[in-house]
């Protein structure tokens, strides 16, 4: 997915960079840290609520990047139509909760990501792809798109793309966790990760009351799909995030009604970097070098089959790009 967010008067011609990265900020204590989401719109008839970046909340572990989407009825509509689109230094996670999303990118995968079914791209060291609702297309859309910032160590690592349709459980009274990334409660996911992190897809059921085990040394984040559930005392309305900070060994949840939740989680991220468009990189120079390869057309390979154009870099700032911490 591409970051389309428009950013004042001069939106098309000019995009901000987005500074992340930094442990220091990070308490090693439980909080409760409401989120509130802005509105932007990605593409076709989509509008997206983004939770991260947010205002002072930059990341949650590597996770940098959290968009929710839908419930939208898309019977009339285009739907999902993001034009082929450059990224490095990231992977990206496509999750669905209903309707079903065509990826393609620039190694020559072609699928159709549906719900509760990982899509997971590593950019690594450069990958363009494009995602559309297929034609025609399931009435309803819903969903999540991510990103987890990639270590110093596997950013330049070769692209790849997974798609694991059967992914594994973790189940408690009341409750169904189904695994992302990486692991929960001895449970793990067979999505390929680069640093310990975690994120799992939550169903509750009316009425359950249950205690969740966490990882001590990981920071948490909940974000809520549908229903009315509380998390440590804190009730979420659809479309909410509640960031829960560290230090915690078990969280609990309590369904108001039948529900899902998005837990990710993960070691504060201890590297700074840069996130500029669809870019993540460490330095100014890195990031002007992967736009202008972008807009001559080379590195990035071709993504065949999109009924469109590819889109265009927006400018860059004058001033050069810096790495200055996690929180605004």
């Amino acid at each position: 997915m591409s970051d389309l967010e428009p950013r004042g008067p001069q939106a098309a011609a000019t995009a901000a960079p987005t500074v992340l990265g930094g442990r220091g900020l990070v308490g090693a204590q439980p909080v409760r840290e409401l989120l509130a989401p802005r509105e932007t719109a990605l593409g076709g008839s989509t509008v997206v609520r983004r939770l991260l970046p947010n205002l002072g909340r930059r990341m949650v572990g590597a996770w940098c990047f959290v968009d929710h989407y839908g419930p939208d009825d898309i019977a009339d509509e285009p739907g999902m139509q993001v034009p082929p689109h450059p990224h490095i230094g990231l992977q990206t996670v496509s999750w669905l909760h209903q309707g079903e999303v065509l990826h393609r990118d620039s190694l020559g995968s072609l699928q159709a990501v549906r719900p509760r079914e990982l899509g997971l791209m590593t950019s690594g060291r450069a990958i363009s792809h494009s995602e559309e609702s297929p034609r025609p297309h399931a009435r309803y859309l819903h969903g999540a798109q991510l990103w987890v910032a990639l270590p110093d160590a596997h950013r330049h690592t070769a692209p790849t793309f997974e798609h694991h349709p059967d992914l594994p459980h973790v189940t408690a009274a009341g409750l169904d966790a189904r695994l992302i990334l990486g692991e929960l409660d001895g449970t793990r996911s067979p999505g390929t990760t680069y640093s310990p992190l975690m994120g799992a897809d939550l169903t509750l059921t009316e009425g359950s009351d249950v205690r969740l085990p966490l990882e001590r040394d990981f920071e948490y984040a909940v974000l809520t799909m549908d229903g009315l559930t509380e998390v440590d005392g804190v009730r979420l309305a659809p479309g909410s995030m509640l960031y829960l900070g560290s230090g915690r060994t078990e969280l609990p949840l309590r369904a108001l009604a039948d529900g899902s939740l998005l837990l990710l989680g993960g070691e504060p991220f201890e590297e700074r970097i840069v996130m500029w468009w669809n870019f993540i990189g460490r330095t100014d120079e890195e990031i002007r070098q992967a736009r202008e390869a972008w807009m001559e057309g080379s590195t990035f390979g071709e993504v065949h089959g999109y009924d469109g154009t590819r889109l265009a870099a927006p400018e860059l700032p004058a001033l050069p790009l810096k790495a200055r911490g996690r929180v605004r």
